[in-house]
């Protein structure tokens, strides 16, 4: 006798255009999540243990990386991104979950553990999806001392050419950091604002690469992350940048 479990997951592969989400607790999602401002969406869905579920938030579930936080993300950027997407095209939207918490760009290079984690979610989601993008942020954590960020720019390239080797040439969307000015004092200011000018500038050495700007988003009160107001907006901005892609 088999089993049906009645768990929105059947058929639910049809037709989903799916996007990898990628570096550290920003891109996780780490803003106030209720019942009351959770996002969900019709036809938007989430890759869990290989299959798709319906997508509900936290879409990236992270571990704590500071004593006390908790283990569990918040609201995503890439939730209000999902569902307007879905909303101007009718397409099922899938979201591709693979960011950490805390890591630096040295820890996504190619053959490393989160590098080789990512590519192979993405794969999982391509045999039941058509993969889109690749969705980025990350930096803060390379943005503590200046030999950190002098560093930064190879290996970003060198992480983005890679994963293009690997999953074809996908449009690539990356974000600016939260600024000093909007409350982000979680890293050196000066470093903060170097890193967001730097940007466009790594970003014209990838062809179809994006960068969002993180202008007038307000940080929670860590200091480090994007209260769940600016994430809605943040994902907005994201989704902009893609459709510049296409």
């Amino acid at each position: 006798m088999s089993l049906w479990i009645n768990d929105g997951l059947h058929k639910a592969e049809d037709g989903i255009r799916s996007f990898l989400l990628v570096g550290q607790s920003n891109m996780a999602g780490r803003g106030d999540l209720s019942k009351e401002n959770a996002l969900t969406a019709p036809d938007c869905f989430m890759l869990r243990m290989g299959r798709w579920q319906k997508m509900s938030e936290p879409i990236n579930i992270d571990r704590a990386v500071t004593e006390g936080s908790c283990p569990r993300s918040g609201a995503n950027l890439a939730a209000s991104f999902a569902a307007q997407l879905q909303k101007e095209t009718g397409a099922k939207i899938g979201l591709i979950p693979c960011a950490d918490g805390g890591t630096r760009i040295s820890q996504w290079q190619p053959g490393a553990v989160l590098f080789d984690h990512a590519v192979f979610q993405a794969r999982l989601a391509q045999r039941t999806s058509t993969l889109t993008a690749i969705l980025w942020h990350q930096g803060e954590g390379d943005c503590l001392a200046p030999e950190q960020l002098e560093a930064y720019p190879e290996q970003f390239l060198r992480m983005m050419r890679e994963f293009r080797n690997e999953l074809g040439e996908l449009p690539i969307v990356v974000g600016e950091l939260g600024w000093p000015e909007n409350g982000f004092h979680g890293v050196p200011a000066e470093l903060l604002r170097t890193f967001n000018r730097r940007l466009p500038e790594w970003a014209t050495q990838l062809p179809r690469c994006a960068v969002v700007s993180a202008d007038g988003l307000t940080a929670r009160p860590d200091g480090l992350h994007f209260t769940t107001e600016a994430l809605r907006t943040l994902g907005l901005r994201y989704l902009e940048a893609y459709k510049s892609l296409m």
